[in-house]
């Protein structure tokens, strides 16, 4: 895993679900198929509200919606409370994955979103100690330093703490649970 992310923030509010994240119609789509997967992040974040996209002004996509894209310009979102709940799909993550986002950063998860994002080598999840849906808006330069445990907003030259990632540290190393498990002889 690499010690520092670095891209533009997408700012999300609270209460963030995985049908939002990416809707029960678009999970038709293999995630082996290489074509098939760029779907996946096509259609990332394409569920929430248009108010609620691009915090603090809204109704900036996630990924713009023109014939072969599918990649968004934004590396970390930035979320509130409640990031990744509702159902228990793995999709979720892999959307935000496959649309290019490198790293989600929020208040707190929901646990089933959380784990899905660590034990898929999906995305780094990192807790915030604070409320930076406030702070940050989209479109700032920042930079989530997981060494020193610190999102850094380059836009602003503010700097934030995180909390550690602890236990689940080693297995974002490795890339996933199974990466993990490799590696550790359990497989």
């Amino acid at each position: 895993m690499q010690t520092s992310i670095r891209g533009k923030a997408y700012v999300l509010g609270d209460d963030i679900d995985t049908d939002q994240i990416i809707p029960a119609e678009h999970l038709i789509y293999s995630m082996t198929d290489p074509e098939e997967r760029k779907l996946y992040g096509k259609y990332a974040n394409i569920g929430v509200p248009a108010g609620q996209r691009g915090l603090p002004d809204g109704n900036i996509p996630f990924v713009e919606q023109t014939e072969g894209n599918s990649v968004s310009d934004y590396q970390i979102i930035i979320g509130g409370k409640n990031f990744g709940c509702g159902s228990s799909r793995e999709h979720a993550p892999f959307a935000l994955a496959e649309a290019g986002a490198k790293a989600v950063i929020a208040e707190f998860y929901a646990r089933i979103f959380y784990r899905n994002c660590v034990n898929g080598g999906f995305l780094v999840p990192c807790e915030a100690t604070q409320r930076l849906v406030d702070e940050i808006s989209t479109g700032d330069d920042v930079e989530v330093d997981l060494a020193a445990c610190k999102l850094i907003d380059h836009t602003t030259g503010k700097t934030y703490d995180l909390k550690e990632l602890g236990d689940v540290k080693p297995i974002i190393d490795a890339g996933g649970v199974f990466a993990y498990a490799k590696q550790a002889g359990m497989l």
